[in-house]
């Protein structure tokens, strides 16, 4: 379905959802730290979620089984929780969360590293593809072309020259949790379909350290980088306004 532009009670009840997932999101990156494993991670934001009131929009989603995907390394996004998975200094992790309140969903990512960087060219595509985003969302205001948005992205992740993930997009995100149209983390400004005041979209750019190429894990969820480089993921859920923007996953 096409994202529609949202009534102001359908606009409240994303606020709402957007600060639990910003809160839980904020809750559980200090616990991302050596030794911990991905499902202890999982089952902290399961019971974060549970006590603000919110629905985790992952679980069960076309069969997703956990609520929140945790990447780690060459795994770009959808990793599926695992006792057995331990995280180590250095490692790179993607969590992405989706929370449902009175119907309504929003969607947002963050990367972290585990403890200290393993160098500097690491840290860089962390903070990169952060800034990649926030540049994206820095152009959105009614009217806006998705294409503006993905030539935005592109150009920042393009000048540190780092693999723009093409096969994974951001996307309209509210009634659903995938919504057209896609928006595209590359492409030509003034091209592409035009988003409306009232519109909710998720930006979020997927870089790694090699290639764009990916592929689909045997789990059937997993995404890999094809030649294993490291990955970097960011999102945050956008409101469209006449002049600019407003991100509803912050507190």
């Amino acid at each position: 379905m096409l994202t529609r532009v949202k009534t102001p009670a359908e606009i409240r009840a994303m606020r709402e959802s957007g600060a639990m997932l910003a809160t839980v999101l904020a809750a559980l990156k200090p616990k991302v730290v050596p030794g911990v494993s991905t499902e202890e991670l999982a089952d902290y934001a399961r019971s974060e979620l549970k006590a603000l009131g919110g629905q985790p929009t992952f679980l069960g989603y076309q069969g997703f089984p956990d609520v929140i995907c945790i990447s780690v390394n060459d795994e770009v996004v959808h990793g599926i929780p695992k006792s057995g998975k331990i995280l180590s200094e250095g490692d790179i992790v993607g969590l992405d969360f989706g929370v449902t309140y009175r119907g309504m969903t929003t969607d947002s990512a963050v990367s972290e590293i585990v403890g200290k960087p393993r160098n500097t060219r690491e840290q860089e595509l962390v903070e990169s593809t952060r800034q990649a985003m926030m540049a994206g969302i820095g152009v959105v205001h009614g009217s806006v072309r998705t294409g503006d948005i993905g030539a935005t992205i592109e150009g920042v992740l393009a000048h540190h020259k780092f693999g723009i993930v093409r096969d994974l997009v951001g996307h309209g995100v509210g009634h659903e949790l995938h919504e057209d149209p896609n928006i595209p983390n590359y492409g030509k400004p003034d091209t592409g379909p035009w988003l409306q005041t009232g519109m909710t979209i998720a930006i979020e750019p997927m870089a790694t350290l090699g290639t764009h190429s990916v592929y689909l894990e045997n789990d059937g969820w997993t995404i890999r980088t094809r030649d294993g480089s490291r990955s970097a993921h960011f999102e945050h859920t956008v409101l469209i306004t006449d002049t600019g923007y407003e991100i509803l996953t912050v507190v």
